[in-house]
């Protein structure tokens, strides 16, 4: 394998395909999932809480920065991040961008209902486009105060000012993102009333990022109530107001990140690869795409340094519910390209309003590059007996999971180039340097 500029398409990075197993240990950067709950959790905490080893890179830099200006004072050191609280009310009084940054952009609209001063909350032409409606009306329900200054429904909104809200019941159901959810729970110990959620739907949508945010919040000490129904789905949460205290929360390697090297190990065959600090049975629902990828045919190993996986000579397709880890579903979906037989991955419906609708563009990307795929709101079937495999720039429309799940079937289809390559900073800026390690040598 090499990874170059492409000698054909200017700003366009090439990745010709692997000649060779390898065996390597990689640690990506932090959570973004976590580093997110920890940063709101210690912007909610009066005092000087410390985070190890959080997320660098565009999405927490900016939210950093917006707590910055809004008056909680965070300190960046090389592997660690202190976030100073006041004890009063935190002045607030800016105009904020929180650029492509979805799960930033939903806290921080939380966050600024407790500001003493409004605050303007924008993002980028794409932020703008996603839906932020729902998140207003539960914010408005709790008796916060946001106006939107444009367009109906859309970014920019201001936020807060005034008296704060004082919480109390709010009903939920089936929503476009589970940020909201998880914003107003993150929210509910610094209300007068609490937060009580109901959930209405069968379900909440991607249940798996709102229990990772109840993990969040447990390990932090904030007490709650959770009832479940009989299938164990969560059906109500109740937060009450209680102070929070600083604390020191340690944040494991990114399993989202992760997902793209156990990917390149299970389609190359007798490839191994371990995830440094990445417990097989982390909380992060993304961790949940090694099972998918031994589902299909790559065989799980144990290391005691991680998670790990080894390529096998065969993968087979399989039908796969992907709705507890829609961003994994797209390097899975890659995977499955390499295999016989159909793969259908369900449970998607919330991809389509993430940084691209990303159903849409991973089918658009494969058929550029010869593989049938068949599409609906909430699926993508793969069906590579159907493929014709050929050479394509992929354009992965500024999204970062785009760029690297096509980076892995590159690994073993010649011919893939990138576009835009650097769109990857916006979750693991070292990912280009990270990914060429697998051409080295028995790198560990």
């Amino acid at each position: 394998m090499s990874i170059s500029p492409s000698q054909i398409h200017p700003g366009a990075t090439s990745v010709s395909p692997l000649g060779r197993p390898f065996h390597v240990t990689i640690q990506p950067p932090g959570s973004k999932s976590q580093t997110n709950r920890y940063l709101m959790l210690a912007a909610l905490s009066s005092g000087i809480s410390t985070l190890q080893g959080p997320l660098r890179a565009l999405d927490t830099d900016l939210f950093m920065n917006a707590l910055d200006a809004m008056g909680i004072a965070v300190t960046r050191a090389e592997s660690s991040v202190q976030v100073n609280t006041p004890t009063s009310r935190f002045a607030g009084g800016v105009s904020v961008s929180l650029g492509d940054g979805g799960t930033p952009t939903r806290f921080l609209m939380a966050l600024a209902t407790l500001a003493r001063r409004p605050v303007t909350i924008d993002g980028s032409a794409r932020m703008r486009e996603r839906p932020i409606a729902e998140g207003v009306e539960l914010l408005r329900a709790l008796g916060a105060s946001v106006t939107y200054v444009e367009a109906e429904g859309r970014l920019p909104v201001r936020v807060g000012g005034g008296t704060p809200p004082r919480g109390g019941k709010v009903e939920v159901g089936r929503t476009a993102s589970s940020q909201f959810v998880s914003a107003i729970l993150l929210l509910g110990p610094r209300l007068e009333r609490g937060v009580d959620l109901f959930v209405t739907g069968e379900s909440l949508t991607t249940p798996s990022y709102v229990e990772l945010t109840l993990d969040a919040m447990r390990s932090w000490g904030v007490q709650f109530e959770v009832c479940r129904d009989n299938q164990g789905r969560l059906t109500r949460i109740t937060v009450p107001p209680a102070p929070l205290s600083p604390c020191t929360r340690s944040i494991e390697p990114d399993a989202s990140s992760a997902v793209y090297f156990l990917g390149a190990a299970a389609i190359v065959r007798d490839a191994r690869i371990t995830i440094a600090g990445l417990p097989r049975l982390s909380t992060q629902p993304d961790a949940a795409c090694l099972r998918a990828l031994i589902s299909m045919g790559a065989h799980e190993w144990s290391s005691p340094r991680g998670m790990g996986l080894e390529g096998t000579a065969q993968l087979n397709g399989v039908d796969l519910d992907g709705s507890h880890w829609p961003d994994g579903a797209l390097c899975v979906a890659a995977v499955a390209s390499m295999a016989k037989g159909r793969t259908r991955i369900r449970g998607l419906e919330t991809l389509k309003v993430k940084e691209s609708n990303r159903i849409q563009v991973l089918a658009e990307e494969f058929a550029k590059i010869g593989t049938h795929v068949e599409t609906t709101d909430h699926s993508i079937v793969i069906d590579p007996e159907r493929s014709s495999p050929r050479p394509g720039v992929i354009d992965p429309r500024g999204d970062h999971r785009i760029a690297m799940t096509f980076a892995v079937l590159a690994l073993a289809r010649p011919g893939i180039s990138i576009a835009d390559p650097q769109c990857v900073a916006k979750s693991y800026p070292t990912f280009w340097t990270d990914f060429a390690r697998l051409a080295e040598p028995q790198a560990v």
